[in-house]
């Protein structure tokens, strides 16, 4: 039976002609579980459902000090959060103290939250890991009885879930009684994130939401069908500008930062009717994305160009249209950013996506079916990182002495750690105690002393330079950049520090939608003016680019599989029939290897449907493994979906370089020497607290500094303990992360020996927008443009697709 809720709450509702969800009411005869995951739609009311509980339980004024900690991924969606609760809260009368807590709050803020906490503190994982650091964490956390984790699915996937749920282990302890709650709209798998939030073995609720209605999601057609290569949708402008025009505000999405200013830049010069629009991404200033949030609230803006840094809950207004460009490469992305339009229940969310080049159209139709489907994608469960558990460790031993048993015990409850075995956990100790075999000669890494079964830090002072490197997001090396005028002069965001040390003066870029001349630099800040030019030379930002999901792969593998594809446009259904007559479409259980001449080079073409990252690591042991054979490999290059290799001599055999054990051994031995394992290592080091990348007077290290800290490292540990635990975390980010080599030995797994060569006279359709990808480069001018275009047509007639120009 669900209890009555207090009557100021009920009040409330029915002065508002509202009525409880059901799911919500469930929220409520729960409320006693020790974990509940709740799944509902965006504008369901998941974030009321799970406050509810806490508000019945605090009407009657007698609880002192902090009651629920509300848990986001976001410091925005945190105020949000707030400002959305204190409204409701004061309408009802309830004598609830709420505030939030994450890095922009004032340190005087902080230190009384420690000392008198509210009723409700709303923060992040970063800030929640501090506040367990301090000696007084038993005190503040002492009466906590709930723990609210919002937009789960966003952190079940990284190390900043991996420290959350460590950090909830330690609050397991200090507060025993305490209850779990997980909410999200977009799960792909809830028994995977069920056994993520809950504390080891207690059991989850699972409860499922009516997920309203469909969203209302096509394919925006436009006059030019896309271009064969490319990333940037700048055919699709003015039928993206019309979408624009008919609706109140437009969200429109990119996968990369660099794809929005690009994006944004081709839009504004298509404004001819000086619409208002905005770019939003995370790289911009803080004061720059505030003024785009507030235009956005305000209803100021027609549209907003945006990536990632608006995927979450926040609501941003009058929302009626989203368009993503370019492949969604993930389904559960994809229905994520769907939800930001019209963010109200039972109210149909509409959006658009435009595929950036020919293959997208394919992939955007396998994610569109997928979002009508319900089936998302994902692989939640994993290992807990090693490097996060050491970093945790430190954290424990700032808030005092504890013992290898109770920790252990501890951290086992966690998720991802269940399974982690007594061994490796006292080599993570001994590593954070000693810094290993081959540091423990040296004073810095001495940083717990053992007494009997008992741990502490060795100087108390060491808490300040601990706590100022919490976190386990270890973004490229940034600089600042702002206008040339005085010293502080206006701020526009941030570049990557590999970036700037390629710019020369005059050199012009794309930051925040405008473009600006590099100047100069001058204390380690990127100095620019404005520029009057109109193509700038070089995109801002190497950027991510995200790796298509095994799940929307394999859609793609399925299609394949039809007789034809009636909801494909023309010139794509055209293109996949004429591949399937010269060659054959890959199949989702064998391996497709295409060979072929083409100006006066032999071309391998391997169609693994991997993903970027692992076709991109499958092209460099395929080389490294013809370079053995003597087969004289000179390049290649990678897709989501196929690796091209191109050298002097023809492989007549494909099969033996793609044995497993030979792929295998072929990647440890490239591993060894790649400046990959470097770069992993330092990541690792930062997170795991071998080095520091900030430290007290507020001074952070630049990226230089601690690359050439950690390259030191790496080679005294490779040659003198090759065996140390931080070669071992090492080794394995690299092959799961970096290299994607996981996917790969999936791809192996799946096709066995079946492997499928094709030799064949010429480029074949599927294979001839590789070239194009082989030489993209930045276009300077219209001649430019043109020499591509013509190239293009060249290459396309030679591959039998000559569906007429600029195709």
């Amino acid at each position: 039976m669900t209890p009555a809720l207090p009557p100021q709450i009920e009040r409330w509702f029915t002065a508002r002609g509202w009525s409880i969800h059901p799911h919500q009411r469930e929220m409520l005869a729960l409320a006693d579980q020790p974990c509940q995951l709740l799944i509902a739609p965006t504008g369901g009311g998941k974030t009321m459902a799970g406050f509810l509980p806490t508000l019945a339980e605090l009407a009657d004024g007698t609880h002192d000090g902090l009651h629920t900690l509300y848990i986001s991924p976001l410091k925005a969606l945190a105020a949000d959060i707030k400002r959305n609760l204190i409204g409701p809260v004061d309408e009802m009368g309830l004598p609830i103290r709420i505030e939030d807590r994450t890095g922009d709050t004032p340190s005087s803020r902080k230190r009384r939250q420690r000392a008198d906490p509210p009723h409700i503190l709303l923060t992040t994982p970063e800030s929640l890991a501090l506040l367990t650091s301090y000696e007084d964490a038993a005190r503040t956390f002492k009466g906590l009885q709930r723990v609210i984790v919002d937009e789960i699915h966003a952190l079940s996937e990284s190390k900043r879930g991996d420290q959350l749920m460590l950090a909830l282990s330690r609050l397991s302890t200090l507060a025993p009684g305490l209850r779990r709650v997980g909410l999200s709209a977009t799960v792909e798998d809830p028994d995977a994130i069920a056994r993520i939030l809950a504390r080891n073995p207690d059991p989850c609720a699972i409860l499922q939401a009516d997920p309203g209605p469909d969203p209302d999601i096509s394919m925006l057609t436009t006059d030019a069908p896309p271009p064969w290569s490319g990333g940037g949708g700048k055919y699709a402008m003015e039928a993206v500008l019309e979408q624009v025009k008919a609706h109140n505000t437009t969200l429109i999405f990119h996968n990369t930062r660099a794809q929005a200013e690009i994006f944004f830049h081709h839009l504004w010069l298509s404004n001819e009717d000086e619409i208002p629009i905005g770019i939003h991404h995370g790289a911009l200033s803080r004061e720059q994305r505030e003024r785009v949030e507030q235009a956005m609230v305000a209803g100021d803006l027609k549209a907003i160009v945006c990536t990632g840094s608006l995927d979450l809950g926040i609501d941003w207004g009058d929302v009626d249209l989203v368009i993503q460009v370019g492949a969604p490469k993930n389904v559960k992305r994809l229905v994520q950013r769907i939800g930001r339009a019209n963010h109200r229940y039972n109210a149909p969310s509409k959006a658009l996506i435009v595929p950036a080049n020919r293959f997208e159209v394919i992939e955007c139709i396998a994610a569109l079916q997928a979002v009508r489907d319900h089936t998302l994608d994902g692989d939640t469960d994993h290992t807990g990182p090693l490097d996060v558990l050491c970093q945790h460790i430190l954290i424990r031993a700032c808030a005092g002495p504890f013992t290898g048993d109770d920790l252990y015990a501890e951290v086992t409850t966690a998720g991802a750690y269940t399974h982690l075995p007594r061994e490796m956990f006292e080599r993570c100790v001994d590593f954070v105690a000693t810094g290993g075999y081959a540091l423990r000669a040296y004073d810095q890494w001495q940083r717990l002393v053992q007494n009997g079964d008992e741990y502490r830090l060795r100087d108390p002072r060491a808490t300040t330079r601990i706590r100022m490197n919490i976190g386990t997001i270890v973004d490229a090396d940034k600089m600042p950049v702002r206008m040339q005028k005085t010293r502080g002069g206006k701020p526009l965001g941030e570049v990557e520090e590999y970036f700037a040390s390629t710019l020369r003066k005059g050199d012009t870029f794309l930051i925040g939608g405008k473009i600006v001349r590099y100047e100069g630099m001058r204390e380690m800040t990127v100095e620019v003016s404005r520029s009057s030019t109109q193509k700038p030379k070089i995109a801002t930002f190497m950027g991510t680019k995200f790796a298509t999901s095994t799940q929307l792969s394999d859609r793609i593998l399925t299609m394949f599989r039809q007789d034809d594809w009636p909801e494909l446009p023309d010139h794509t259904r055209d293109w996949l029939h004429l591949h399937r007559k010269v060659s054959q479409l890959p199949e989702k259980d064998r391996l497709l290897v295409e060979t072929f001449p083409h100006d006066g080079r032999q071309h391998l073409v391997a169609y693994g449907f991997a993903g970027r990252n692992a076709q991109q690591t499958l092209g460099l042991l395929l080389t490294h493994r013809m370079e053995t054979e003597r087969l004289n490999p000179m390049g290649f290059v990678a897709t989501d979906y196929a690796t091209m290799v191109w050298g002097l001599d023809e492989v007549t055999d494909p099969k033996p370089l793609f044995s497993h054990e030979t792929l295998l051994a072929t990647m440890e031995t490239w591993l060894a020497d790649n400046a990959v394992m470097k770069r992993t290592f330092k990541s690792s080091a930062i997170i795991a607290g071998l080095v520091d990348r900030s430290m007290p007077g507020g001074k952070r290290k630049t990226g230089r500094q601690a690359t050439f800290s950690t390259d030191i490292l790496y080679d005294t540990l490779r040659k003198y303990d090759p065996d140390h635990v931080m070669m071992e975390i090492t080794r394995q980010e690299a092959m799961r992360g970096l290299v994607d080599f996981g996917r790969i030995e999936g791809m192996l797994d799946r096709i066995g020996d079946r492997i499928d060569h094709r030799p064949l006279p010429r480029v074949s359709p599927l294979a001839a927008p590789l070239f194009l990808e082989a030489g993209r480069v930045p276009v300077q001018g219209l001649a430019n443009e043109r020499l591509l275009e013509e190239e293009t047509q060249r290459l396309m007639e030679t591959a039998g697709l000559s569906f007429g120009p600029a195709q």
